[in-house]
Formats: C-alpha cells, sequence, structure tokens
C-alpha cells in the first residue's frame, strides 16, 4: 500500500497595495483626463467587458459607466471576449452576469453581438473591430493589465491587446493569433491594438492592477496617446506584485479548478511553469500536476487541461467540448485540448502521479495543493517542505502536519 506524504497548511503574504474604495480612484483618474474637451453631450460610447475573473470589475464598469454619464455621454457596454462562450452573443452574455455585469446593474444597455467590421489591416492581416462598438462615436477600452500566459514583452496582456482580441472577436482572435504563430504574439498584439487607436475611436482606456491576493491594487485611466508607455509601466508593477508558488521545484501539484476565468490558458502558465506557445519558463519545475475540476464560470470550458498530467472523471464530464475546441481553434493551441489520463477518485490519481517521480519515496514527496493558480494565498504542502518552510519569511504554518484524508468516495475534502 502507498503512504502518502503527510501535509499541513501554509499562508503566504504578498506585496502590493489594495485599494479600498473602488468608484473614487476611477472617477478621479478619469476625471484627470479632462474628457469635457474631447466630446459632445450625446454622443455615444462602447464599454469593453472582458470574459476575466477580474476583482470587482462589477463596480470598475459601473463606475466608469456612472462617470460618462456625468459628461452627459451615452454609454453601452460591449462583451469583449474573443472567442470566449462558445464564440456566440448568448454565451458571452452568460459569462458577464456572472460577473455581475447586467443592463440593471450597470445602469445602461449591453449589446451583444459576433459581428465584426474590417477597419484595416497590420502585416496583410485584416483588422476587425466589433460592430456596435465601431458604430460609436467613442470606445472606451477596460482592461486588466497582467504578465501573459504565452509570451513575454514589454506589453503582455492589457488594453492592446483587449483591442486585438477583446474589440476583435472571434473572427478577430482567430486572425491575430494565427499571425502570432507566424510572427510572435508579442509583435501582433501591440500592432493591431495600434492600428485601432490609429481609427481616433478610442476615447481614453482604464488600466486594471491587482496584488498578489487578486485585490485591486491600481486603476489608471490614461489617453491614447499614453496607451504605450502607460501599459509598459503598469504591466511593470503587476509582474512586481503577482503571486507566485514559493517553491522552485516540486514532484505534484494538485491544482483543485481550473478555468477561463481563473486564467485565459485556465491555469496560469506563470505559476505552473508549463508554457505552451512562445514564453521560455525556468521555474517552478513540476514533475507532474493533477487537476481536480473545473470552476462554474468557466461554462465548461477546459482549455489549458492539456497541461495536467492526469485529471478526474467528473472534470471530464463537465466539458462543454464545443466551446473548448472553439478556444483551441481559435488560438491555435490544439495541446490546450489534450484531455490527459482520467480517473474516478482523487486517491487514484494522486497515487498515479506519485508513481511517476522518479526514485523519490511517495512520503518524501514535494507536493502543493492549491485552490486554483489565482489563489497562492493559502495552500497545503507536504512535511518534507517544512524546512523550507520555517526559512521563508513570508510563509507561515497554520496547521500541524497530518495524514492525506480522503472521503468516503476516495476524494479530498473541500480545500
Amino acid at each position: 500500500v502507498m503512504v502518502f506524504p503527510r501535509m499541513f497548511r501554509v499562508k503566504q503574504r504578498f506585496e502590493g497595495p489594495r485599494l479600498q474604495d473602488i468608484p473614487g480612484p476611477v472617477r478621479d483618474s478619469i476625471r484627470r483626463l479632462h474628457l469635457q474637451d474631447k466630446v459632445k453631450p450625446g454622443q455615444t460610447v462602447a464599454v469593453t467587458a472582458g470574459s476575466r475573473g477580474i476583482a470587482n470589475i462589477d463596480r470598475i464598469t459601473r463606475a466608469v459607466v456612472d462617470e460618462l454619464k456625468a459628461l452627459g455621454l451615452q454609454p453601452f457596454i460591449v462583451p469583449t471576449m474573443g472567442s470566449h462562450g462558445g464564440a456566440t452573443a448568448e454565451g458571452q452574455r452568460t459569462v458577464r452576469e456572472h460577473y455581475g455585469i447586467t443592463e440593471a446593474s450597470m445602469g445602461c444597455p449591453i449589446q451583444s453581438s459576433m459581428e465584426v467590421v474590417r477597419i484595416g489591416e497590420v502585416k496583410g492581416i485584416p483588422v476587425f473591430c466589433d460592430k456596435n462598438a465601431w458604430g460609436a462615436d467613442h470606445i472606451a477600452v477596460v482592461a486588466r493589465v497582467k504578465p501573459h500566459t504565452d509570451f513575454a514583452g514589454e506589453i503582455e496582456s492589457g488594453l492592446f491587446k483587449m483591442m486585438a482580441i477583446g474589440l476583435g472577436k472571434q473572427q478577430g482572435a482567430e486572425h491575430y493569433h494565427r499571425a502570432g504563430h507566424a510572427y510572435s504574439y508579442a509583435e501582433i498584439f501591440p500592432l493591431v491594438g495600434k492600428k485601432v487607436l490609429e481609427t481616433s475611436q478610442i476615447l481614453f482606456g482604464l488600466g486594471i492592477v491587482e496584488n498578489g491576493y487578486e485585490e485591486t491594487a491600481k486603476v489608471q485611466a490614461l489617453l491614447p496617446k499614453d496607451f504605450e508607455g502607460g501599459e509598459k509601466a503598469l504591466l511593470r508593477e503587476a509582474k512586481a506584485w503577482m503571486a507566485r508558488l514559493p517553491f522552485d521545484a516540486l514532484d505534484l501539484l494538485i491544482v483543485d479548478d481550473l478555468g477561463k476565468n481563473i486564467s485565459g490558458a485556465g491555469m496560469d502558465t506563470n505559476v505552473i511553469g508549463r508554457p505552451f506557445v512562445q514564453k521560455a519558463l525556468d521555474r517552478p519545475k513540476i514533475r507532474r500536476i493533477f487537476v481536480r475540476d473545473i470552476t462554474p464560470e468557466s461554462e465548461g470550458n477546459a482549455v489549458g487541461i492539456g497541461m495536467a498530467d492526469v485529471t478526474t472523471r467528473r472534470l471530464v464530464k463537465k466539458i462543454n467540448h464545443q466551446a473548448m475546441y472553439m478556444n483551441a481553434v481559435t488560438s491555435g493551441v490544439s495541446e490546450g485540448a489534450k484531455i490527459p489520463m482520467t480517473f474516478d477518485t482523487d486517491r487514484e490519481a494522486i497515487q498515479v502521479t506519485l508513481a511517476m517521480i522518479g526514485l523519490t519515496p511517495p512520503e518524501r514527496a514535494r507536493v502543493v495543493r492549491i485552490k486554483t493558480t489565482l489563489h497562492l494565498t493559502e495552500m497545503d504542502v507536504s512535511e518534507v517542505l517544512l524546512p523550507e518552510v520555517q526559512t521563508n519569511e513570508r510563509l507561515s504554518a497554520v496547521t500541524q502536519p497530518a495524514p492525506l484524508a480522503f472521503d468516503a468516495q476516495g476524494n479530498l475534502p473541500p480545500f
């Protein structure tokens, strides 16, 4: 009988500020742009709403809408999610509602459509924009700025990517991802974003940065001329504050949930050290990854499951293959939709992975269990890691090592 490692709970402390009052900083930052000089009362403004699980996104979006109304403008929201939600207007409406963004809560209309307008080209690639947004007098780009899961550059995930992939919808996302494979994402996304900026439809952008606790750390409104420098600076802060695993080498990482609301890749490759596309990561080195389940917000899109070595039958049963395949085809990354070895219980899955870690006895395995790649403030770690926990000032043990507990069905208890 395999002897499992004993586990204990650890808390991790992160750097980075936290905004207490959300509407205030949004309002103040927008007011510093003096937009009244650039608009006429009664004009329409399309406000972007993406598909990531961004902290306080409902309150941030509502504050943007309220500030535009205060300028005498007529704001409306457009879902800007590339191919997410199965690349249908209805699917994207459902994703948006998960984040509390409805006409009632936002106090303005929502116009959801997958239709796009071709507005130009870069490197021979057509550039698209959401038809409803293009029809407005102005566009306000709201996006979180963070390290991308697939590539590294001075501009990664943020305002430029939102203008390219978000406003480009499924059609644009597919073109740009293909072009990104031919050139590089780090080159294509900013180029497409700049082409959208050149149209002078963009009124302003609001960059959001989060700290390691997934709390809103900073919001900054930028005029189009300042997008490039502004986003580069915000990305540097996002990288400094982002949450990471506190260990460089593990035998097994157990992830309770993956999902599109957690990361565009289902799991953040910056956390697990397994990039798919154009990113080289030297840490952490994780021999085996076990993913237990999928978030409800992901609507069955289990893209990223291909990064795991083993998974459960309960996760596989929840997969919406159409949504997952649409995402994989659009991004041109088929590996993300591969389904790994599948087991009926957590106990079986852990047993199999611990049998595949080389000469290390299972009870001495370096094991970490996390809720998601976003939730890294608390984790369960195996006893062999205790000396490293004790010498790391950012870590504190909150329980004593105890045997791995399984319920009557052979599964781990909720995190």
